[in-house]
């Protein structure tokens, strides 16, 4: 257990008589800039080297001889990781650091409600807090470029708009704990095939519109006190040290003030380290997971190396100054910060909370009537599928956690239906939860598996299908993309035998992508959800019930083909990249080069502007309600510099019950000098409605919405003309649309 030693300093400097004067830079009433300058006139040149590399797997060294503690961190994108140990990847076998399971990210982002990220943030942040952590190793922002991303689970979807307005809450609510939300990956990690040397080649255009915006609405409006740097590498540098990605754009251009914390491993050179913006470095020597350090840490690029060029005046003692400054700031924000709250761990708030999240996230894609499923009837259901006991906490890398309780989905269908009423069938064989490797699956046991649902399926009244893709490797999980879009183990063919005996098949897939759905006309439902943690399981079932009404959102486009998507419209150019001649020492392959081709018509903007559907759309999902958009009111069918209008569009619930809506405003330029997206998403509202209530929701246009980045000014420019409003239920279904002009 770590250590907080400036509370003993004063007692010690006390008993030593040497002065009864308090230290300005333990002074928590001090001015935060006053406590920084004071302990950094304190401290010797070696001190501040050794603040900037790590001292163990998830630690970094404070000041012991001044009382300034180190700097502990934790992965967490939706829980606080299990104790590692000190110096290799090793569990530490504590018995007091299981934890509660959040939902994935993915998941988040599909309840389109900014309260439930607060929620989220807060009450991760309390269990980061009650564990000591200083650094929450998340959340992840990088836009969901291609489904094939192992680590798409962790972030927060296609588009921009909402993955910022899903940060912002999560960062602000997780740093009121005393807890440093460190968000991440910058920038540009949208894949992990060969994610630590892949140069990524992009306009400047896409970079601003779509790339970048989660991350500087997380500095200048979530106040986020570190920043993860991404393994890979753009302009040909690596992102942990890109002196244009990390001094221009974060510093220069949004006034970030906190610290650059490398992904462990992303560091590879000691003099870019030094000039180009990276403050801790982390994992060095290591793929940041796995291997084994046979380096120290004083070996590090930021530790003996980076002391050496100071001593020798080749690198200025103010660049040992300025990294330690904001290392300080950190530490007074967060391991000195006397006034942080105690924090709670896996509580029954944080499992309310839980479940709150996980009950909104999960998506309605398709329902002829079959759902909900009445318990009261007192059928027979079959469930079926790996994803039904599988524990889902346990893999991914990073994101893999110990919990105290996780509640399955056959666990949760047994409680709601009754034991008596629910057989369960395996159906296909996944595999034992493990990372850069995976079992191999002797065909005749899936087919003896697959064999097995069907003839149970031949005598159930309801099939209910809890498959989807899990957190191995080559699946959901940090350093391997997807080899293929369709569902691994036979799946396909599994539903496929299960509907031709019985067609009351609902399939309730687990999964943080998109996958192909060959056998999507044949199935009278399917519901989406991610990896929805400790609760996920009372979520899914209580939504098949129908004692939760779905209102969750896709965060992300599900092409009908692979090939439909942006990325992969261009050949292995655009992704996954080309391998080139030039080699990499640590990671041991050859550098590939990549160019995102699509440039700024990701996910949504694709399918829209190429007239290229998706099976289901950006925004899509249905409710156990219906809902009717009314004809949109416009304020004014001008709208000048400095000016505003609103649109209200009236929205009622035709149905029977009451349910969620998530009203979505995109605008569309209907005459560009340059390439524009059909339509764009620019606000959204979660409403709840009871059965025949009707509720105006009004959306304010300004002039900064309609703008495009113009990269030859290197500024935001719109363009006076015809502008279209799209108001409705997904990128796709825009029933209420009103039209104006931006004048000059």
């Amino acid at each position: 257990m770590k250590k907080a030693l400036y509370p003993l300093l004063l007692a010690a400097v006390s008993a030593a008589g040497v002065s009864a004067a308090v230290p300005v830079y333990l002074d928590p009433d001090a001015p935060l800039d006053a406590r920084v300058e004071d302990a950094l006139s304190r401290m010797t040149l070696e001190e501040k080297v050794a603040m900037c590399h790590a001292q163990s797997k998830f630690s970094s060294p404070g000041v012991p001889r001044l009382g300034i503690p180190e700097i502990w961190m934790s992965d967490g994108p939706h829980g606080v990781r299990a104790e590692i140990n000190w110096n290799d990847w090793g569990h530490a076998g504590w018995t007091n650091d299981s934890v509660t399971a959040f939902p994935a990210l993915t998941a988040l982002a599909a309840t389109w409600n900014p309260e439930m990220s607060a929620l989220y943030g807060k009450n991760v942040g309390e269990e980061a807090r009650y564990r000591e952590k200083d650094v929450l190793l998340g959340p992840g922002v990088n836009i969901y470029r291609t489904p094939l991303n192992g680590r798409n689970f962790e972030y927060m979807g296609e588009d921009p708009y909402l993955a910022s307005v899903m940060a912002v809450p999560y960062v602000r609510e997780l740093q009121k704990n005393g807890v440093a939300a460190c968000v991440k990956h910058f920038a540009l990690n949208n894949q992990e095939k060969w994610r630590g040397n892949i140069n990524v080649n992009v306009s400047d255009r896409a970079l601003y519109e779509i790339y970048l915006p989660a991350f500087k609405a997380a500095v200048q409006d979530g106040g986020a006190w570190s920043i993860m740097g991404a393994y890979n590498k753009v302009w040909n540098q690596h992102c942990c040290h890109n002196h244009r990605l990390l001094e221009d754009i974060l510093r220069g251009e949004w006034g970030f003030d906190g610290v650059v914390i490398t992904d462990w491993g992303g560091a590879h050179d000691t003099r870019e380290a030094a000039l180009n913006g990276l403050d801790i470095e982390m994992g060095s020597f290591t793929n940041g997971l796995t291997s084994e350090s046979e380096f120290t840490y004083d070996d590090y690029f930021l530790a003996d190396p980076f002391l050496e060029l100071i001593r020798k005046g080749e690198v200025p003692e103010s660049v040992a100054d300025d990294k330690a400054r904001r290392i300080l700031r950190l530490i007074f924000r967060t391991a000195m910060n006397t006034r942080k709250p105690f924090g709670s761990l896996h509580s029954p708030e944080h499992y309310a909370a839980a479940k709150a999240i996980g009950d909104e996230s999960i998506v309605l894609l398709k329902n002829n009537g079959i759902l909900p499923l009445d318990p009261a009837r007192g059928m027979r259901v079959l469930v079926v599928g790996d994803n039904a006991v599988r524990r889902l906490t346990d893999g991914g890398g990073s994101s893999e956690l110990k919990v105290k309780d996780y509640i399955s989905p056959l666990e949760a269908m047994r409680e709601v239906f009754g034991a008596d009423r629910v057989e369960f069938a395996r159906g296909y064989a996944a595999g034992r939860p493990m990372y850069e490797r995976v079992d191999t699956i002797p065909q005749a046991l899936q087919d003896s598996l697959r064999a097995e649902a069907v003839a149970k399926a031949a005598d159930a009244d309801v099939v209910v299908v809890f498959g989807g893709l899990n957190k191995n490797a080559w699946q959901d999980c940090e350093s391997t993309d997807r080899e293929s879009y369709d569902l691994p183990f036979g799946q396909n063919e599994l539903i496929e035998a299960l509907v031709s005996v019985n067609p009351n098949v609902v399939v309730a897939n687990i999964t943080g992508n998109a996958y192909a759905m060959p056998w999507a006309a044949r199935v009278p439902a399917v519901l989406h959800a991610s990896y929805l943690g400790t609760m996920g399981g009372a979520s899914l079932a209580d939504v098949v019930s129908g004692r939760v009404n779905p209102s969750g959102k896709l965060p992300y486009s599900i092409p009908v083909r692979l090939q439909d998507c942006g990325a992969h419209a261009f050949g292995t150019d655009s992704y996954p990249g080309v391998e080139s001649a030039e080699g990499d020492v640590l990671f041991g392959v050859c550098a590939p080069q990549q160019t995102y081709a699509e440039d700024i018509l990701v996910g949504y903007r694709w399918h829209d502007t190429k007239k290229i559907p998706a099976r289901y759309a950006f925004g899509h999902g249905l409710s156990y309600t219906t809902f009717a958009y009314g004809k949109p009111a416009i304020s004014a069918r001008e709208l000048r510099a400095g000016g505003s209008l609103t649109v209200t569009v009236p929205v009622t619930n035709t149905g029977a019950r009451e349910g969620s809506e998530v009203v979505q405003m995109y605008v569309g330029d209907d005459k560009a000098s340059v390439l524009r997206p059909a339509k764009e998403l620019k606000a959204f509202e979660k409403i709840t409605l009871a059965p025949g209530e009707t509720r105006e929701v009004t959306f304010t246009v300004t002039p900064d919405m309609l703008a495009f980045f113009d990269a030859d000014a290197h500024a935001w420019r719109t363009e006076p003309g015809a502008f279209t409003l799209y108001v409705g239920t997904s990128s796709a279904d825009t029933p209420a649309r009103a039209k104006f002009r931006l004048v000059e």
